[in-house]
């Protein structure tokens, strides 16, 4: 759900007067408070996907509060109860304690947050679903819950006095983890004043440090990049703008000499009432351990092991030098308008990277709503060094139901899991869940 937003953020920023401010799904005018009460109840199974071991099994149940006043606070409560059907052996808990046994698994319960009207100015938190720091090559499609026993809530803060823009993140409010920020400075206006068209020409500047004291004790990361980024083509109008950019950066880890990267690339943004593409291209250089978008969607579980015959953390592990190839494709379409949260009658996000000593890393969503939104299915994916030994595959899927008017919801799920052990490794397995929600709003 963040990475929708932060885009959004970026073309605001961009295209000052484009109307694209989001709204909760429930009518009201502006200055009502509006709340929405729901509780959903599943089975949720849990097996082993090779190896000894036997499943668990869970009733779910998820109760949910959310109050907002739209385009001042969007408060969002509620968290997964699991409690224990069968399996987990003599003495295991009612609640299953994975979910519960750190301070930052506390941070679940914050589903959403968000202090602030339009961009550029406002607070998010909750969870960081393919999250991306502004430029990308650093932060790139992050997901601060991709290790299933970790339950973070991050936030993201982002403001801009002119010529400045900043946007700083930590993916753990908790706990002592991920942490970044990145600055752009639009050049045109500190040479030569105020222009019709800010942030024609930028440079930016960011850092992101991995403390590595939640979720897992690891071996701290610091990593930094600076950007340049030029617009080639920008149209604007009433319903929408296109803009075509070319950017350049280099990278590096501090004290480090010898771990650097450069990139350059293109990238072309469309937005308009119904549709929002976004397309990226971009060709990189990594040296000495280095890589653009380290902090990427497989993060969570490489910084206990990567995929590949190395049964090392990321940050112990070694990188080949080398050049890669990296795409990304955002399309969010709906045909009554993308104004209200969470309404897409069709969402497709996918990146990948191609290295050019035949490794390929890979990662997509897609959500499609259908039969006058009552039903909603997506299936996702993540592939990460595929064509090496070693290679590191998961998958999901989902779909829900509306009946009876909308108030009641069939909905089921399933897909495989990593989960990191106290040894470092990963344990493989897999989870089904099905069951019912109702919801009421007003």
């Amino acid at each position: 759900m963040f990475m929708r937003r932060s885009w959004t953020v970026v073309f605001l920023l961009l295209f000052p007067g484009v109307g694209l401010a989001e709204k909760p799904a429930t009518s009201g005018s502006d200055s009502q408070w509006l709340n929405r009460l729901s509780l959903e109840t599943t089975t949720w199974t849990l097996l082993p996907r090779r190896g000894a071991g036997r499943g668990e099994g869970f009733l779910q149940v998820e109760p949910s509060w959310v109050v907002a006043r739209p385009g001042v606070v969007h408060l969002g409560l509620g968290a997964p109860v699991r409690l224990r059907m069968w399996g987990g052996g003599e003495g295991a808990s009612l609640v299953r304690k994975e979910d519960w046994d750190t301070r930052s698994d506390w941070g679940q319960w914050l589903q959403t947050l968000t202090v602030g009207g339009d961009a550029p100015n406002f607070l998010w938190a909750g969870a960081l679903e393919s999250y991306t720091l502004l430029s990308g090559h650093l932060v790139r499609r992050y997901n601060n819950r991709g290790n299933p026993d970790y339950h973070p809530a991050g936030v993201v803060v982002t403001g801009m006095l002119r010529p400045l823009y900043v946007e700083a993140f930590a993916s753990d409010v908790l706990g002592a983890r991920l942490m970044g920020a990145e600055v752009a400075l639009d050049m045109r206006h500190l040479l030569f004043g105020p222009a019709p068209h800010p942030f024609q020409y930028m440079v930016s500047l960011s850092a992101v440090h991995d403390w590595g004291k939640a979720g897992g004790t690891l071996e701290p990361v610091t990593l930094v990049h600076v950007d340049g980024t030029a617009i080639l083509v920008r149209r604007r109008s009433d319903e929408g703008g296109f803009e075509l950019q070319a950017n350049g950066g280099w990278g590096g880890r501090p004290g480090d000499d010898g771990a650097w990267g450069a990139v350059a690339g293109l990238g072309a943004e469309y937005m308009s009432s119904r549709m929002d593409l976004r397309v990226r291209l971009e060709g990189r250089s990594q040296r000495g351990g280095f890589r653009q978008g380290a902090f990427g969607p497989d993060y969570e579980l490489a910084r206990f092991q990567v995929a590949g015959p190395a049964a090392l953390s990321q940050a112990d592990a070694p990188f080949p030098d080398g050049y890669s190839a990296h795409g990304e494709v955002i399309i969010d379409w709906d045909a009554e308008g993308l104004g209200v949260l969470g309404q897409r009658h069709f969402r497709l996000t996918m990146g990948a990277e191609v290295f050019g000593w035949g490794r390929v890393d890979a990662d997509g969503r897609l959500e499609v709503q259908a039969f006058r939104r009552n039903l909603t299915v997506a299936v996702g994916g993540l592939a990460v060094g595929a064509g090496q030994p070693g290679a590191r595959y998961l998958v999901s899927g989902e779909a829900r139901w509306r009946f009876l008017g909308g108030t009641l919801y069939a909905v089921g799920q399933g897909g495989t899991l990593l989960f990191p052990t106290a040894e470092g490794t990963l344990r493989p397995g897999a989870f089904a869940s099905v069951g019912l929600g109702v919801d009421h709003a007003r």
